[in-house]
C-alpha cells in the first residue's frame, strides 16, 4: 500500500477561507503515522480529502499511484478503512450487526455476510474486549465502547490503510492502551496508520513518524524525536513545554509537560 498526497491545498468554495495549503507527503507499508495541530488546523479536513469526500481546490491524493477521486466507492474501501472522531448512529443496530457492516466491500449487491464473516467479527471484538456486546445496539453503548466497535469493524473490512481521527478522544486509560496495542499489531502486519491527535505523549510512544501542522500548512515531518521538540510544539500550541525522558522498565519515552 503506497498513499501519496501531492501539493494539496483546500478551500470551501472559491471565496472561503484556505484551509490547507500545498502539503505534500507520503506513507508506506508498516508506517503509524501520527498528525498534530491546534484545534482548527485542517487535520479532519485533510482526512477527508484522503478519503475522497471532499474535492481538493488543487492537487491530489494518490493510493497505488492512482488517484482516489477516479476510485469507485467500494473500491476504494477495499483499501481504505475511516475510523471517524464521533459516531452517532441513525438506527439502533446490534454492535454484531455494526461491525459486519465492514465486510460489505467484500460481498455482491445481494449477498449477506456469512458464518466466517461473522466468526471473524467475533474474534475482532473479543480481542478488542467488546464481545459481550454483541447484541446490545449501537445506540446503547458508551461513546467510547462506540469508538471500539468503529475500530473493529475497519479491521473486519480487511484495508490496510487506516485514517482514525482522534479515535482515542473518548477512550477511557485502559481501553486507550488496548487500542494503541492492537495498532502496533496491525502495523507488524504491514498495515499502515493515519491517526489525528491531540497528546504528544501518545504520538512520542507509538508514531513512527510525526507531521506538524499550522495554519494548514505542515511545519515538520519526521521522527518523534526530531519533530516533537520543546520549540515546535510551542509554536504548534503557544504555551511552553517542557520535553523530558522518562524510564519504564527496560524502555525510556519522552513526555512533555506544560511550563507554567
Amino acid at each position: 500500500m503506497n498513499l501519496e498526497v501531492k501539493n494539496l491545498s483546500f478551500a470551501y468554495g472559491h471565496t472561503g477561507p484556505q484551509i490547507l495549503s500545498n502539503l505534500s507527503f507520503s506513507a508506506g507499508d508498516g508506517e503509524i503515522i501520527f498528525i498534530l495541530g491546534p484545534n482548527g488546523v485542517g487535520k479532519s479536513t485533510l482526512f477527508k480529502c484522503l478519503l475522497g469526500f471532499l474535492k481538493p481546490t488543487e492537487g491530489e491524493v494518490l493510493i497505488n499511484g492512482k488517484c482516489t477521486l477516479s476510485y469507485k466507492r467500494q473500491e476504494l474501501s477495499k483499501l481504505l478503512a475511516y475510523i471517524p472522531q464521533s459516531y452517532n448512529p441513525v438506527f439502533n443496530h446490534t454492535v454484531l450487526d455494526s461491525v459486519l457492516m465492514g465486510v460489505t466491500s467484500q460481498l455482491g449487491v445481494f449477498e449477506m455476510p456469512g458464518k466466517e464473516h461473522t466468526e471473524k467479527a467475533l474474534k475482532v471484538m473479543d480481542e478488542l474486549g467488546i464481545r459481550n456486546l454483541s447484541e446490545r445496539g449501537s445506540m446503547k453503548i458508551s461513546g467510547g465502547e462506540r469508538q471500539l466497535m468503529l475500530l473493529a469493524r475497519a479491521i473486519v473490512q480487511d484495508a490496510s490503510l487506516f485514517v482514525m481521527d482522534e479515535m482515542a478522544a473518548n477512550l477511557d486509560f485502559g481501553n486507550s492502551f488496548r487500542v494503541m496495542q492492537r495498532v502496533l499489531q496491525l502495523r507488524d502486519k504491514g498495515y499502515t496508520m493515519l491517526i489525528s491527535t491531540h497528546n504528544p505523549d501518545q504520538a512520542y510512544r507509538y508514531a513512527s513518524r510525526v507531521i506538524a501542522m499550522k495554519e494548514g500548512s505542515i511545519i515538520a515531518d519526521g521522527k518523534p524525536s526530531d519533530v516533537l521538540t520543546e520549540e515546535v510544539l510551542k509554536q504548534l500550541y503557544s504555551i511552553n513545554v517542557a520535553v523530558n525522558t522518562v524510564n519504564v522498565g527496560k524502555s525510556e519515552y519522552k513526555v512533555c509537560t506544560p511550563v507554567f
